[in-house]
């Protein structure tokens, strides 16, 4: 849960809503495939409902008090320049998230998990 304090209240906002939100916005970058699972939790949830796809797969979102931490699981298409997806991947996932709550995105690791 993130707080922010602003002058007529407090707003709380989700890990939950920020992973839905940059769930939504990964996949639709250049060279990911898709998104593999990042925990334990969301390897269950996929054998469970098998034949679903869920929009926050592959998503971990933490904040340090500073900013948010993302931790992101994707498949990317092979040949592509790993590099410049990553980089767009960053880019996409700070504008996104700045654009949506005014809040910093202060990491955002990807984890290359496979090439299809």
């Amino acid at each position: 849960m993130i707080k922010i304090e602003r002058p007529l209240g407090v707003i709380e906002i989700t890990d939950e809503y920020f992973s839905q939100l940059i769930g939504n916005v990964v996949p639709a970058c250049y060279g990911v495939v898709g998104m593999s699972n990042s925990n334990t939790k969301q390897g269950i949830r996929s054998f469970l409902y098998k034949g679903r796809d869920f929009i926050d797969r592959g998503v971990t979102v933490h904040s340090d008090g500073e900013g948010l931490i993302v931790d992101l699981h994707i498949v990317v298409t092979y040949g592509v320049n790993i590099t410049e997806v990553v980089k767009s991947i960053v880019n996409k996932v700070g504008y996104t998230v700045q654009q949506a709550t005014d809040l910093k995105v202060k990491n955002v690791n990807v984890h290359v998990d496979s090439m299809i």
